[in-house]
């Protein structure tokens, strides 16, 4: 029970804390899944990608 009245006085008790915490907390979601999305997707793809191959095809001056 002290666990939830401290959550309840920090987090809910007053909105704009609330809409503050629900805002950084979608931001870092944001973040974490687009990249933990974009690393999956180049580890599934290494070797395909243009940015794996671009060695083959363009000459360093």
């Amino acid at each position: 029970m002290a666990l939830s009245n401290s959550l309840y006085n920090t987090f809910f008790k007053r909105n704009s804390v609330f809409v503050t915490t629900v805002f950084m907390g979608a931001f870092a979601f944001g973040i974490g899944f687009d990249t933990g999305v974009t690393k999956f997707y180049d580890s599934w793809n290494k070797g395909k990608q243009w940015k794996d191959i671009r060695h083959k095809y363009v000459e360093e001056s």
